[in-house]
């Protein structure tokens, strides 16, 4: 029997397993690509749920994707294991339109907490039970749900003063507590752009926190929806982690809607988006680094200003090999955009000239940061996270890896070159902030491995097979109601596209799984009993861009 046969015969065998253990609660069947779909009455969805996470071992909610139909609203929950990701089933909600109240997930998957905000805040779908429903992205002033079908573009935004919520109407203090309301953010270089973090203090120990993101909302999910599939929406991914983490973007929309179009991408494109998703791994990382530093005791002058040093060589590579330094907008679907820079000796030995520079640059960083007492005494035993609350607020990426959550989609569900070719997920125990920091230096290491593998197979690839794209229809035109959920191994974690066509041109539906967003969401079970010096760290720790947390 061939690999794809058995391959096919075990993922049945998976389905009817799924099917048997959800029989009670299954109304109706609704495959997704790459996933079976259960659809769930939506006053079962917990038990559903809880069931799949505790008996079928689907311990990671990887997504919430909510939309509108003309008869329907629905709700999706994308579950996968950490185990093994490629064990993945689609669990569909359906609420009539008339009155769209479903269960909520939160007690079964803390991360659905937020993605069910998001949902009620976009889409408008309410949540039974849900610990705390209200808008996330948006103020709460706001008239309407701008994802829904009936939302009225021209609604007027304008409230009254006495419409916002006065943090000071309602008053903090517990009976005998000396406790403070502390605002940190919006406009604060520490929260890494505009982010607001309501903060409880009890003298000087966080008691409770609340992230409150949506300041940087970009409508990036509907403008993707108005453009097309084959020339419109690549060049948005670049702006959603614009830091570092371009190629990693468009790769997910690249892997996304070639597996929903059936393209295939030559290999000698697949290694070309091996090598520049990795330089742009580097780029993330070198940055969270710098940040870090800046974040937890003001070094502007060594660490920070390093780490920008050597994003300006990568970043050379890359406006030789895209044209670009920020907005690459270099790989297309089926492939990338053009072939390696000309002549190709010289942009090889670019490129090893900055790997071979790189060992010494690490030791650097090592001196400047993990071997540094006073880096150490701030980081070391703060901001604990453990695997199983990773696991339950979604984290994915470093975040979740310096927790022990041995998790990596390059290696768990391949794409691109990486099963080709050798190299190691790094993993800590710790879960502290000094272990987050440990674990992207020591993934640059490993990147630059994989870097080096890619530069040796280009250099000795044939010339007369060097295909950078495939055959691509012009206008590209999904099977309607086709839908599916992909996801790649960004430099933040797991970033994932939710697609559901309807035979145009254009995306239904087209939904983003952040990494950040959900990552940002465990900074509470972190900070709670900490010091505000400890939040802070804890924040840099996590490595977030609003441009993706809001979207």
């Amino acid at each position: 029997m061939s690999s794809q046969a058995s391959s096919e015969t075990q993922n049945g065998a998976v389905e009817a397993s799924l099917a048997d253990l959800l029989s009670s609660y299954t109304i109706a069947r609704d495959d997704h690509r790459n996933a079976p779909g259960f659809v769930v009455r939506p006053d079962e969805i917990k038990d559903a749920l809880r069931v799949l996470r505790d008996e079928a071992g689907f311990d990671h909610c990887s997504n919430v994707t909510a939309q509108e139909y003309e008869d329907r609203f629905e709700s999706i929950y994308h579950l996968k294991k950490y185990d093994d990701p490629t064990e993945e089933v689609s669990i569909i909600v359906p609420t009539p339109r008339s009155d769209p109240v479903s269960q909520s997930a939160a007690s079964v998957y803390r991360t659905a907490d937020w993605h069910e905000r998001e949902a009620y805040d976009l889409v408008g779908i309410q949540y039974e039970n849900h610990p705390d429903l209200r808008r996330i992205l948006l103020p709460e002033t706001w008239q309407g749900h701008p994802m829904g079908l009936d939302y009225d573009q021209d609604e007027p935004q304008v409230v009254t003063l006495e419409s916002h919520a006065n943090p000071l109407e309602d008053d903090h203090r517990e009976d005998g507590a000396d406790t403070m309301y502390l605002n940190i953010g919006p406009h604060h270089p520490a929260t890494h752009g505009v982010l607001h973090i309501e903060t409880i203090l009890s003298g000087e120990q966080v008691v409770g926190l609340d992230p409150d993101p949506g300041y940087l909302h970009r409508c990036e999910e509907q403008m993707c929806q108005n453009s097309t599939y084959r020339h419109q929406i690549m060049p948005y991914p670049d702006r959603w982690d614009y830091l570092g983490g371009q190629i990693l973007n468009e790769w997910a929309y690249a892997r996304t809607a070639e597996d929903l179009a059936g393209l295939e991408v030559p290999d000698y494109a697949q290694l070309i988006r091996t090598m520049s998703g990795e330089l742009s791994r580097i780029l993330s990382h070198l940055l969270a680094i710098g940040t870090f530093a800046l974040d937890v005791y003001g070094e502007f002058t060594a660490t920070f200003m390093y780490a920008l040093r050597d994003r300006e060589v990568v970043q050379s590579i890359f406006e030789d090999l895209t044209g670009q330094r920020l907005m690459f907008n270099y790989l297309r679907l089926g492939g990338v955009a053009w072939d390696l820079p000309e002549p190709r000796t010289e942009f090889f030995e670019e490129v090893r000239e900055f790997l071979d520079d790189l060992p010494h640059k690490l030791d650097e960083y090592h001196d400047l940061l993990t071997t540094n007492e006073l880096f150490q005494l701030r980081c070391v035993d703060t901001g604990v996270l453990s695997a199983d609350m990773a696991k339950q607020y979604g984290c994915t990426g470093p975040v979740a890896r310096a927790s022990g959550v041995d998790y990596d989609l390059r290696r768990d569900d391949p794409y691109g070159y990486y099963s080709e070719l050798d190299w190691e997920v790094v993993t800590a125990e710790e879960g502290d902030n000094y272990a987050r920091v440990l674990c992207r230096l020591q993934e640059i290491e490993q990147s630059a491995r994989i870097i080096d593998h890619c530069v040796d197979l280009l250099e000795d690839w044939p010339e007369n097979n060097r295909e950078i794209q495939s055959s691509v229809p012009r206008t590209l035109r999904p099977d309607e109601d086709a839908e599916i959920y992909r996801a790649v191994e960004a430099a933040k974690g797991e970033l994932g596209i939710y697609i559901r066509s309807d035979g145009t041109d254009k995306p239904a539906r087209f939904h983003i799984r952040s990494p950040c967003f959900s990552n940002l969401h465990a900074l509470e079970e972190m900070a709670i009993g900490g010091y505000v010096p400890d939040l802070i760290a804890s924040l840099a720790s996590l490595d977030i861009v609003l441009g993706e947390v809001d979207r």
